[in-house]
This record gives C-alpha cells, sequence and structure tokens, in this order.
C-alpha cells in the first residue's frame, strides 16, 4: 500500500471541536508535525475534514529514510520550509498557489524544505 505523508500547516485555533478531536485522533500535537498514514478509506475521510489545516501527498520511499532522525513516537518533528509553503500563503489551496490541500508526489519536495 502507498503511504500518505500528512503535515498540520495551521493551528486548530478557532475550529470546531470536532476537527480538533480528527487532529488528535491522527496524533498531530502541533504545527510542522507530520504523520505517515496509509492510504485507506476511513483516514482519507478524516483527511478531508481537516483539509482546511494540513497538506498531503504520496510519499517516497527515499524521503521517509530521510525523516527517520525527526521521528518522536508515530509524529515527524519538522522545521518550517526553506521558501515558504507556496506563493500565495498558507490559508490557500495548493492548486492556486498556496500552501494547503492535496499536493501529491511535491509533497516530496516539500519534506526536504522542512527536514
Amino acid at each position: 500500500m502507498t503511504k500518505t505523508a500528512v503535515i498540520l500547516i495551521r493551528s486548530k485555533i478557532g475550529f470546531t471541536q470536532g476537527v480538533k478531536d480528527t487532529l488528535k485522533m491522527l496524533g498531530f500535537r502541533r504545527k510542522n508535525n507530520c504523520v505517515i498514514l496509509e492510504a485507506k478509506p476511513e483516514l482519507k475521510g478524516m483527511i478531508i475534514k481537516v483539509k482546511d489545516l494540513v497538506t498531503w501527498g504520496e510519499v517516497s520511499e527515499e524521503t521517509l529514510k530521510e525523516m527517520e532522525k525527526r521521528k518522536k513516537g508515530k509524529v515527524y518533528f519538522l522545521h518550517p520550509p526553506r521558501k515558504g509553503f507556496g506563493r500565495k500563503g498558507i490559508k490557500v489551496p495548493f492548486k492556486v498557489g498556496g500552501g494547503l490541500g492535496y499536493r501529491g508526489d511535491k509533497i516530496n519536495d516539500l519534506i526536504k524544505r522542512m527536514l
């Protein structure tokens, strides 16, 4: 199965309790945390629920090996990315040039900038 990297970009302050609970179930503690998940339908629904706070995509094995030293439990602690999340900021979807939402294979580039 393919593995999906999910990175929390925005703070959960100001969002509903349901969104906060979903983030807790996914294992997020704070901003710039990354969680690696299996591509399952029930997890996909959870990611869609928190889509206004996270970015996600399919992670490669090479990137996973580079991330191993940042792992603490189930969560990977990352730095803010060099050159930012996107040219339009973290409140705009990735398709439009921002930082949120589905990135596909380009998540590997973001993770490498955050290491």
